[in-house]
């Protein structure tokens, strides 16, 4: 009778967490305006990987799980790529803004970019408060399904996929400010 209980109990936290995701996935939808169209929401988490990558200025090895607990947008970008300079200063006022305990821009270059090359191209745009982090096999990238750039992707604090923009996007729009506003608003 007991295990009855328990997998009762079960059922209805289970259920009331899956109708409350299904809420706040509804209210992101409903915020998607302009380039935010391009985000595509997933009605499930999805697992991201484990693969490793290179801190700025080689000073060792990071994985997305070091950012657990808080919401990140993690961008994949290349110096070569004119979509990235265009959305990375964007990019930067969204940490600006958001950036803190509940949320973070992570900025994730992939394939061959010369450490020099990535200072010097955020030197030239002004970006100072985004991470030079390095993907330079791509290994991660590829486990991750990223075939073009620049890609984001918006994990949440339990370090899953919740959704992902393909090409670059108006990241300082309202709308891009409204979803992250929503993700980061305490529950209640």
């Amino acid at each position: 009778m007991r295990l009855f209980r328990f997998l009762t109990l079960y059922m209805a936290l289970l259920l009331g967490a899956n109708a409350a995701m299904a809420a706040d996935l509804a209210t992101l939808e409903g915020l998607r305006d302009g380039d935010m169209k391009k985000l595509v929401l997933h009605s499930a988490p999805k697992p991201v990987s484990d693969k490793g990558f290179t801190l700025a200025d080689g000073a060792g090895t990071g994985t997305l799980a070091d950012y657990r607990g808080k919401y990140v947008l993690l961008n994949f970008w290349a110096t070569w790529c004119a979509p990235c300079r265009k959305e990375m200063p964007m990019l930067s006022a969204l940490q600006e803004e958001f950036g803190g305990e509940t949320f973070e821009v992570v900025t994730l270059a992939t394939g061959r970019n010369i450490p020099a090359r990535i200072t010097a191209f955020f030197d030239e745009i002004g970006v100072t408060n985004l991470p030079r982090h390095q993907d330079p096999k791509q290994a991660l990238a590829r486990d991750m399904g990223v075939l073009g750039l620049p890609v984001t992707v918006i994990i949440d604090p339990e370090g899953r996929e919740i959704g992902r923009l393909l090409g670059d996007a108006e990241w300082d729009s309202d709308s891009a400010k409204a979803i992250i506003r929503a993700l980061v608003a305490p529950a209640g």
